[in-house]
């Protein structure tokens, strides 16, 4: 392990290296079997294509390659290898895999899967995914498996359910001149609207939801699909070099106020806040949110501990309080209150949100058993008169998207996000910030100018609405839907916590909360890290800047470049204006900030920078 790896990523296990694959002004990346980022002439035509195997909680299967073997020539490039997933029992899949591109824009991903003995998964083919920078809302041409075709649009607002079912072919436009045609062959396809679970793309996969999973691939018998790639148009234009010019930061015009900085705290945490409340300080968070779930045992001794610390750290506080929901509602919520009495716990709001809402019903499967929200919001106004009520989901804002709330008996509306669920790679982890003002607008245009919280939302997945668990990571790799990641403990997660600030500032949040105290969500060490328990991680010099920023007055703040640098600025009311950049790179990046009075600088990887 070096230093700088661990620094940057909190483990010292590098990603695979992509290898650039290229023919004429076609190009793509080849990145453990799989395409990612597919271009032509420069433009992203795909974010990815790959060949998926996902086990019964949803989780994403590693596949061993052998003999790859890649042959790259004037006028096109060819990909062939071996590749197997083993399953549980000891079931193994196997598959062959061709990849071929030539320079007239055509590129072809052919996979042959042969299990070896029954095989249980909950999806096992292609994925495809469309950015959704230039195409959100924009024009494309379906074809569909009957043979008709359509002319519609991709979602602008994000759609909670599938916006295109029994897919055969997507056509879409690249730029003014070039045109780009997806075909899918070998089963049936469908597209849903990743932004849901802030992935930044579009996913047409197989095969379709209302179908039942887990299923069992059968023993010996082979399953073909096939990608075909037809790109038109400007076919002798050369594929751009990524731009080496210094990012420019522009200040706009001044908006809302920027949102108070939230710190979720654990029953198990407490003890660790408490020992270090000198740090608390310096943090200087305006909101304290106590997480309270009976249904994973917490009682009395949990909201002692939550008593303890906020009679300690004077700061506003919200209950989050997950409700069973399984028996009646007003004695369950009473039981709550009257032990908020008891231990002399003061909480100025209370969130609440049903156990059940906490797992996800897919598109085809049936809602399970829950009171209706209307009767367990009025039990909770009921049991806790004159405090702030809010509701939403616990989980992500697919769920919320899904199972609307009834925003006019509630003060504020919440919802978290996180983003592993389907990819934990370094690169489309960063893309996700491109999905949260997508996220922000969507939910505006479900509950408009409610009050509107977003949070806890970290990188790891503190609950899994897709599976019975969370991934355990002990062993600190990139996993989706993992319960801790490394890189929350390294300089990744503090670029990633300005970024996400300055990507939903637009939206007027009244909280945002990105990070626990202690624990693999917080801001200091714990114990069995590589560094001393309590150690200050990188996110605390972020999550300050942001409680620095708290109620000041946002100024719009842009880039030349927001794939590379995102900016975040707030206004005091003694005019002077505070901005922090993030670098969202692993590469340094020169930038121009003489709009701010200040001379040219490098930023290097994944830094963050106080300007101001």
């Amino acid at each position: 392990m070096t230093a700088d790896a661990f620094h940057l990523y909190g483990t010292g296990t590098a990603e695979a290296a992509p290898i650039l694959l290229q023919a004429g002004a076609l190009s793509a990346e080849l990145v453990n079997g799989n395409l990612r980022t597919i271009r032509h002439g420069g433009s992203e035509v795909l974010r990815a294509i790959a060949y998926v195997v996902r086990d019964r909680d949803w989780g994403t299967y590693e596949p061993v390659l052998t003999d790859l073997t890649i042959d790259q020539r004037d006028g096109g490039f060819r990909v062939s290898y071996a590749a197997s997933c083993t399953g549980p029992g000891g079931s193994r899949l196997g598959f062959r895999t061709t990849i071929e591109g030539s320079a007239d824009g055509n590129l072809s991903f052919d996979v042959t899967a042969l299990p070896e003995s029954d095989f249980e998964t909950n999806r096992c083919g292609f994925c495809i995914l469309h950015p959704i920078a230039g195409l959100a809302g924009s024009a494309v041409t379906v074809e569909h498996t009957d043979g008709s075709v359509e002319e519609t649009e991709l979602p602008d607002l994000i759609d909670p359910w599938q916006p295109f079912k029994d897919l055969r072919a997507i056509t879409h436009q690249v730029r003014p001149g070039v045109v780009a045609q997806c075909r899918m062959e070998g089963d049936t396809f469908e597209m849903e609207d990743q932004r849901n679970w802030s992935d930044a793309s579009y996913k047409t996969y197989v095969r379709p939801l209302a179908l039942p999973w887990p299923y069992v691939l059968p023993a010996r018998q082979s399953l073909r699909q096939t990608i075909s790639l037809s790109i038109a148009g400007d076919a002798n234009l050369p594929a751009s070099a990524v731009p080496a010019e210094p990012v420019r930061v522009e200040l706009g015009q001044a908006g809302a106020k920027l949102p108070d900085i939230g710190v979720v705290i654990y029953p198990e945490d407490v003890e660790a806040a408490l020992a270090d409340l000198p740090l608390l300080g310096r943090l200087g968070p305006r909101q304290l949110i106590f997480h309270f779930d009976p249904t994973r045992g917490h009682g009395l001794d949990a909201l002692r501990a939550h008593a303890r610390l906020a009679a300690a750290y004077p700061a506003s506080t919200t209950l989050e309080c997950v409700a069973a929901c399984t028996g009646d509602l007003d004695a369950e919520l009473s039981d709550v209150a009257n032990m908020l009495r008891q231990v002399g716990l003061r909480v100025d709001a209370i969130a609440v949100s049903p156990a059940v809402d906490r797992q996800s019903t897919p598109p085809g499967s049936p809602w399970p058993a829950c009171p209706q929200l209307e009767d367990v919001y009025a039990a909770a106004r009921r049991a806790f008169p004159g405090l702030r009520l809010g509701g939403g989901m616990f989980s992500y804002f697919t769920e919320l998207n899904r199972k609307r709330v009834p925003a006019d008996q509630l003060d504020f509306i919440t919802h978290c996000t996180c983003p592993i669920v389907h990819a934990a790679d370094d690169l489309s982890v960063m893309q996700s910030l491109e999905t949260l003002p997508f996220i922000t607008r969507s939910t505006r245009a479900i509950f408009g100018t409610k009050p509107y919280r977003i949070g806890p939302s970290t990188i790891a997945m503190r609950q899994n609405p897709y599976g019975g668990a969370t991934k355990d990571n002990s062993r600190g790799q990139r996993i989706a839907m993992a319960n801790r990641d490394p890189r929350h403990a390294a300089q990744f997660a503090a670029a990633w916590t300005i970024g996400y600030a300055a990507r939903v500032a637009p939206a007027g949040l009244e909280m945002l909360t990105l990070s626990s105290f202690a624990g693999p969500f917080g801001v200091v060490a714990g114990s069995g890290e590589p560094v001393a328990q309590g150690t200050p991680r990188p996110i605390l010099r972020a999550i300050e800047g942001l409680c620095e920023l708290a109620g000041l007055t946002h100024v719009s703040a842009t880039t030349s470049d927001e794939t590379r640098v995102l900016a975040l600025a707030g206004r005091a009311a003694s005019r002077e204006t505070i901005v922090w950049l993030a670098n969202l790179t692993a590469n340094n990046v020169p930038i121009d900030v003489s709009t701010l009075g200040q001379d040219h600088l490098v930023m290097s990887p994944y830094a963050i920078m106080r300007v101001g």
